[in-house]
């Protein structure tokens, strides 16, 4: 598999909450669906713990260094402060221009 962003791509965490439809393990923080960032690095692939939990098959899934502002998400802070975030690729989508000027 082939990572679909690179470094520097701006993504947003799909807001979905998997957890209102069953039993589940979720390792993207909750406060984060929805929001946008930027891509820092690639970390490789990893087996998806999410599936590791349940001891299901677990596909191998690309793993990403995401940079998120930190005001807007916890309201507080200062301009420049930031929150690096390991988050596995299903768990992103592009930013939209739309979404960017929002």
């Amino acid at each position: 598999m082939t990572a679909a962003f690179a470094p520097g791509a701006r993504i947003r965490i799909r807001d979905d909450w998997p957890e209102r439809r069953g039993p589940c393990h979720i390792r993207t923080p909750h406060y984060l669906r929805g929001r946008e960032g930027v891509v820092q690095a690639v970390l490789g692939e990893f087996p998806n713990p999410e599936d590791l939990a349940f001891a299901r098959p677990a596909p191998r899934r690309p793993l990403y260094h995401v940079l998120f502002e930190q005001p807007p998400i916890w309201a507080e802070g200062e301009a420049g402060d930031s929150l690096l975030v390991e988050i596995f690729e299903h768990w992103l989508e592009p930013a939209t221009p739309a979404q960017e000027a929002a």
